[in-house]
């Protein structure tokens, strides 16, 4: 009679002789969308699908698409990383709903209560100074405000505990 075997070892052999293993691990980006991409960009993305390794992803707006597209090579480089290996060869975006973050009461209470200091809304002025098209610049000073203010009322929330 043979040893028993752990439950764990015999599901990845199962997977591994039905080559499952590989889009299983693929789709693990899901989880991790937001620790692979960024807040910023997870607030304005979503995974949607995988075909041929190619990562099919949602965007919020044409101006964010546009963006992304300069940062490819980038993002590519994040997702094989975090999968350890080239399971992704491409990326593909497209305009589409992406769900809404929710965010914890408490912690909205406290990006109510943030305020901004000087410095940090100049730093934001600097960064969209030369973005010459008005809807993206909008777009940026919006999300590059909340992301600071976010930052701030979690600075303020650790300091309260």
């Amino acid at each position: 009679m043979k040893k028993p075997q752990p439950i764990q070892s015999i599901l990845e052999q199962t997977l591994k002789g039905l080559e499952l293993d590989v889009p299983l691990k693929t789709y693990s980006i899901w989880g991790a969308w937001k620790e692979i991409v960024g807040e910023a960009i997870a607030l304005q993305t979503q995974p949607r699908a995988i075909r041929n390794h190619i990562l099919f992803i949602d965007v919020s707006h044409s101006t964010w698409m546009q963006q992304l597209q300069f940062l490819k090579p980038t993002l590519l480089e994040k997702i094989r990383s975090f999968l350890g290996e080239p399971l992704i060869e491409d990326i593909r975006f497209k305009v589409g709903k992406i769900p809404a973050a929710v965010t914890p009461l408490r912690e909205r209470k406290l990006e109510r209560e943030v305020r901004l200091d000087r410095k940090t809304i100049d730093q934001i002025e600097g960064l969209l100074q030369n973005i010459t098209d008005a809807e993206v610049r909008k777009g940026f000073k919006e999300l590059l405000i909340k992301s600071a203010t976010l930052e701030q009322s979690q600075k303020k929330s650790k300091h309260e505990r």
